[in-house]
């Protein structure tokens, strides 16, 4: 007994001890579970948020995408501690490519807050005039040999022979002997000649002579040059048609083109400085008189006109100028400006690639809008604030390394590196049948030569393939499809009905637009396609919306505006 009290005395004394022992250890330091909170807290205020349909989208808080309004998912970051998008290059790389980089800032260009216009040198329409016949008749002589000829006013152009006028000149012969009898009828026909625009000398010499001119004189009322020869000797004219027409160019007009997001910079009465290919060294003053208000909607540009004084006629119509004018809208000082070098344009966006560390070589790309072009610099509206630092040489080398990472790039707008943008995504994949996919395939054969009959702009071409277009996706059974796969087909049959049923070619296309955004998706989800298919876009389509359609071939055929641009637009996938 005395064996297992002992035993239970120790074994009490161990057990006061072990908890003395670790209620101290407690006490002096923080607990695990503390711990571990802690170091959650701390990793959530590091954790961003992202868009798994719009990656370009990073907030520090989790809530909805500010464009669709899906749930923001934590963003990723890669195994090298980089984010999503970003891409390292090595200092060799970097050496290698001559790539380098600037901060943005309020630079200004060499030609300070002027903006550049190219144009050239046309006829002052105000200062045109036409030399016409004045009567019926057949042209005897032109003393005018050829357009350029310099004529003076009041000198011999031609000579008329006019059987109305050698007519009213007997009339005149005869009334002059009766004009205190009948002076009215003398009047009368003296007025009719007055009419045929000749002079009061004229009148008075035939009068007074009693001679009838059988071949009567034209004289030029203006002075210019010929800018046109309209009739030739032995030509029959009638009253009131053009004989030459006779250019002023003692004042011409310089036109320019200037971009659509150039136009709320300028007004009438500015000031340009305008220098002729012809003469580099010599700089003429002009005053914009004319803002076209009319915007050409195939190359967005309009024109804008300044009247120039031609002194020693140095200025030649046809001849190639640049002019300065200097902007009305906001400061240089006030604009953000980057090398043209810095940007990419892929038709639709403009993009930057800005350097996220300043110790080490890491960049993202960065969406930004643009301004103004002046010079090499464009001025930056939206993306950039002063100060980053971007690439401005070796732009399109780093986006050849992010492109092979498979992050952001000039020609991926997705984020491939994200896997839960990946999986997010494949949530809403279109998933058809062997059956449904051969199917699908055999009806872009029709759709195809559809397309190719938009390019050459034949309507009834067009209604025909997408008949047969149409007639071919109705063979693929949809009852086994999902309800997204079955809307996509149902749409395209829709609306290929329609463009059969139109003989409207404008309409066949804007059709055309929204059968596109039904068929490529569906063919960007076959996996066997001959032969490869591109994916090929125009951003001018649409209001600058932009549309795409599928072809077999690299060079760009624009369906939606045939001739009138037929090489508008850029492969912006390919599809095997």
């Amino acid at each position: 007994m005395k064996k297992y009290i002992i035993y239970s005395i120790i074994l009490i004394a161990g057990i006061v001890l072990g908890g003395l022992f670790f209620s101290t250890s407690q006490e002096n330091n923080p607990s695990s579970d503390s711990s571990a909170h802690t170091h959650t807290e701390e990793s959530d205020d590091q954790t961003m948020w992202t868009c798994s349909m719009h990656p370009q989208i990073m907030q520090t808080e989790p809530g909805d995408c500010p464009i669709c309004g899906m749930d923001l998912i934590p963003a990723e970051s890669g195994g090298d501690g980089l984010s999503a998008n970003a891409i390292k290059m090595t200092k060799n790389a970097m050496a290698l490519a001559n790539i380098q980089t600037s901060r943005v800032g309020n630079a200004v260009s060499e030609n300070g807050s002027a903006i550049s216009l190219s144009g050239k040198i046309v006829k002052n329409e105000e200062a045109n005039s036409v030399q016409a016949s004045y009567f019926d008749g057949r042209i005897e002589r032109l003393h005018v040999n050829y357009e350029g000829q310099e004529v003076r006013r009041g000198q011999l152009l031609a000579t008329i022979y006019s059987p109305n006028l050698v007519a009213a000149q007997q009339e005149l012969i005869t009334t002059a002997s009766m004009k205190k009898s009948q002076p009215t009828l003398y009047r009368s026909v003296r007025n009719k000649l007055k009419n045929w625009k000749l002079s009061e000398s004229q009148i008075n010499s035939i009068e007074e002579s009693g001679e009838v001119l059988e071949n009567f004189p034209i004289y030029a009322t203006v002075s210019g040059t010929v800018s046109e020869k309209i009739a030739a000797e032995g030509d029959y004219v009638k009253q009131g048609q053009p004989i030459l027409r006779v250019s002023n160019l003692n004042s011409v007009w310089a036109e320019f083109d200037a971009y659509e997001n150039q136009i709320s910079q300028f007004e009438k009465g500015q000031q340009i400085k305008m220098t002729p290919n012809a003469y580099p060294n010599k700089t003429f003053d002009a005053i914009l008189s004319f803002i076209d208000p009319i915007l050409n909607t195939q190359t967005r540009i309009v024109t804008v006109r300044a009247t120039i004084q031609n002194k020693n006629n140095l200025l030649k119509p046809g001849m190639f100028v640049t002019g300065l004018i200097e902007s009305v809208g906001a400061s240089v000082d006030q604009q953000l400006t980057v090398p043209a070098s810095a940007i990419m344009w892929t038709g639709e966006r403009s993009l930057v690639y800005l350097k996220t560390n300043p110790d080490d070589p890491i960049f993202e790309m960065r969406e930004v809008t643009i301004g103004l072009k002046n010079g090499q610099t464009y001025s930056i509206t939206d993306g950039l604030e002063k100060g980053d630092e971007i690439v401005t040489n070796g732009t399109f080398t780093v986006d050849a390394a992010a492109q092979l990472q498979r992050k952001k790039s000039m020609m991926n707008k997705g984020n491939a590196a994200d896997k839960k943008t990946e999986t997010k995504q494949a949530d809403m994949k279109i998933e058809l049948s062997q059956e449904a996919q051969k199917a699908f395939v055999k009806s872009l054969n029709p759709y195809l030569k559809m397309k190719d009959a938009f390019v050459d702009s034949e309507a009834t071409l067009v209604s025909k393939y997408a008949k047969a277009t149409s007639e071919s996706l109705k063979s693929i059974e949809i009852h086994d499809l999902g309800k997204m796969e079955q809307s996509h087909i149902n749409k395209s049959v829709e609306i290929l009905y329609e463009i059969a049923e139109s003989d409207d070619l404008e309409k066949q296309r804007d059709n055309f637009i929204i059968l596109n955004e039904n068929i490529i998706p569906i063919a960007m989800n076959v996996e066997e396609a001959e032969p490869i298919l591109y994916v090929q876009k125009c951003p001018m389509v649409d209001n600058n919306k932009g549309a795409a359609w599928l072809s077999t071939g690299k060079d760009i055929l624009n369906p939606y505006y045939g001739e009138a641009m037929l090489t508008c637009g850029s492969v912006i996938d390919s599809l095997q």
